[in-house]
């Protein structure tokens, strides 16, 4: 059940419901999960910097059970996020930021249980 949080600072007239679509499908594929277990969350129009500067920029976090958990595989997460982000919203690499986040079964709950029960 992986979880994407996306902050910016770009306006919420670029994030359509068909690019949220196309961000879930894509995170999906790229982690090899379902689309119908992910989550996630836009958060526009945040006052941000980064490396010292306002111009557009995104911090991007990936939460997830057992595909986030190695330098190898964030690697190749990141090449395929990066990819998607700088083409559908014309940002440059060097404005985003991805922060991965291994998670356990056993922190993340759902229909009363957690997922170590499912």
């Amino acid at each position: 059940m992986p979880f994407i949080d996306l902050e910016t600072n770009l306006p919420a007239s670029k994030f359509s419901e068909d690019f949220l679509k196309k961000l879930c499908s894509t995170t999906a594929a790229t982690l090899g999960k379902p689309e119908d277990r992910m989550s996630l969350v836009v958060k526009p129009d945040l006052p941000m910097l980064v490396a010292g500067s306002s111009a557009p920029c995104m911090l991007v976090s990936v939460s997830a059970v057992a595909v986030t958990d190695t330098a190898e595989k964030n690697k190749e997460h990141s090449a395929k996020i990066f990819q998607f982000l700088t083409h559908e919203l014309g940002i440059g690499e060097d404005r985003i930021v991805i922060r991965f986040y291994p998670l356990e079964p056993w922190q993340v709950g759902k229909k009363g249980t957690v997922m170590s029960f499912l």
